[in-house]
C-alpha cells in the first residue's frame, strides 16, 4: 500500500508540475497571438478523455475550447470535407483541442463503411496539403496517435459497460473495436504513412498504462509548444512511450496490432 501511495504522491506532483508549465506557456500563447491546434487520433479507449482532461484542467476557459465533432448533419454530408471543421480552427491567443477531428475518415469510416473508398483515398491525398496551408497560415498544429493493445482495451471497455459513472462513454462501435481490431490497424497503418509529414507530423503514443502516457503527452506539448525559457525545464518523454511516428514504428511492433 505504502508504494502505491508513494506512487500516486510522485504523479501527482508531475501532474502538477507539467499542468503549471502548460499555464505559463498559455500566458505566453495569448500574449503572442499563438493559434494552437491539438488533434488527438488513436483507439476507442486509448486514454483521449482522460489526457485531454489533464492538459485543460488549470487553463483558461476563455482561450481554450475541446471540439469532440458530431455526427455529419445531412446538408454537412453534401460540402466539401474539411468545410464544417472551419469554424473551430483557432484564432490568435487560442488554443483548440480535437477529440477526434477530420481523420476519422482516415480509421472508423473506411472500416465501418461509413464512407467508400474513393472518399477515403480522396481524403488521403487531401489531408496534408490541408494541414500544410493551416500551418504556413500560421496555426502550431500538434498531432497526437494513442494506442492501446488489444487486450487493454478488452479490458477498458468492459468497465465502460459495467461502470454506471463511465455509462456515457459507451458507444454502438465499442464492440467492433475489438472485432475489427486488425482492420483498424490496417487503416491506421495507411492514415499515418500518408498522412505524416515534415509540416504535419504525427507523434505516437502507447498508452496501455495511462497515468505515464499522460504525463508524456504533457511534456511532449510543453517542449513542443513553449519558447524555450519554459520548455528547458521540462524534460524529454520516456521514447518508449511517446515517439514521433516513423515506418519502423509500425514494423517494430512499437504500435498495437
Amino acid at each position: 500500500m505504502s508504494d502505491k501511495i508513494s506512487s500516486d504522491d510522485a504523479y501527482e506532483a508531475d501532474l502538477q508540475r507539467l499542468q503549471l508549465a502548460l499555464v505559463r506557456y498559455q500566458q505566453h500563447a495569448i500574449a503572442a497571438g499563438d493559434k494552437v491546434l491539438i488533434i488527438f487520433e488513436g483507439r476507442d479507449a486509448a486514454g483521449k478523455d482522460g489526457s485531454i482532461q489533464r492538459i485543460t484542467e488549470h487553463l483558461s476557459t476563455r482561450a481554450t475550447r475541446v471540439i469532440a465533432p458530431p455526427k455529419p448533419s445531412d446538408r454537412e454530408k453534401t460540402q466539401w470535407f474539411f468545410q464544417r471543421y472551419v469554424p473551430w480552427l483557432p484564432a490568435a491567443g487560442e488554443t483548440v483541442i480535437f477529440n477526434r477531428s477530420w481523420y476519422n475518415r482516415g480509421g472508423v469510416e473506411p472500416v465501418m463503411g461509413f464512407c467508400t473508398e474513393d472518399e477515403h483515398e480522396h481524403f488521403l491525398r487531401e489531408v496534408p496539403a490541408f494541414e500544410g496551408m493551416l500551418v504556413d497560415s500560421g496555426v502550431r498544429l500538434v498531432k497526437l496517435w494513442l494506442d492501446v493493445s488489444r487486450k487493454e482495451q478488452k479490458k477498458r471497455l468492459e468497465e465502460r459497460r459495467t461502470d454506471p459513472l463511465k455509462a456515457l462513454k459507451t458507444s454502438p462501435l465499442d464492440e467492433a473495436a475489438q472485432s475489427r481490431f486488425d482492420a483498424y490497424s490496417d487503416a491506421r497503418d495507411g492514415m499515418l504513412r500518408r498522412t505524416h509529414s515534415d509540416k504535419s507530423p504525427w507523434t505516437c503514443v502507447r498508452s496501455d498504462q495511462k497515468k505515464p502516457a499522460r504525463l508524456d503527452i504533457l511534456r511532449h506539448l510543453v517542449r513542443a509548444l513553449a519558447p524555450e525559457e519554459i520548455a528547458r525545464e521540462i524534460e524529454a518523454p520516456d521514447p518508449a512511450i511517446l515517439f514521433p511516428f516513423e515506418l519502423g514504428a509500425l514494423s517494430d511492433g512499437r504500435l498495437a496490432r
